[in-house]
């Protein structure tokens, strides 16, 4: 019987342990999530006192720095880019302009509607006009899920060690 006991506090120790690492690579992961240099220092948030702002690709900038940034975004912006993949409602126009745009203004919405939010290497700008077209909705950073997975909550953590520390009194108490 200690020799269960013993088994099962070791397998919630493991899981406490476990639960903590992964809340430590998910902060990391969004730690590395540092947006794209800019050419040209911040200046200062440039949402629109009046209304609503979207961040759109520059149809100017080149295919490739577009696709770098589009890539980033996607990637370590952790932006949440469903909408643009194929059957999705804004795949059409399958162009990288629409695409880079959806995703810039993602990454946007999530992390502070500010101008460096809105940069991705002098490759977009931000527009007070609703770019949204048929079931393509442009998120506004009222209207977002956040599309990063979530850090692991306090609440669960403790649930975690909460159970530790009842199978460890019930140990004590038991043997």
């Amino acid at each position: 019987m200690k020799n269960k006991m013993w088994l099962y506090l070791f397998l919630i120790f493991i899981e406490c342990y476990l639960a903590m690492a992964r809340e430590i690579v998910v902060q990391q992961k969004a730690d590395a999530a540092i947006p794209v240099t800019t050419m040209s220092p911040p200046e200062g948030n440039t949402t629109f006192i009046d209304g609503t702002t979207w961040c759109m690709a520059r149809p100017g900038a080149s295919q490739n720095d577009l696709q770098n940034a589009l890539d980033w975004a996607c990637g370590l912006g952790m932006a949440n880019c469903k909408a643009i993949q194929q059957g999705g409602p804004c795949f059409e126009p399958d162009t990288l302009v629409s695409h880079a745009s959806y995703a810039f203004n993602s990454y946007y919405q999530t992390n502070g509607n500010s101008d460096i939010a809105c940069n991705f290497g002098g490759t977009a700008a931000l527009t007070k006009r609703d770019p949204s077209y048929g079931k393509c909705v442009y998120s506004t950073s009222g209207s977002l899920v956040a599309s990063a997975p979530p850090l692991l909550k306090k609440n669960s953590q403790n649930l975690v060690w909460s159970k530790l520390v009842v199978v460890l009194l019930v140990s004590y108490f038991w043997m």
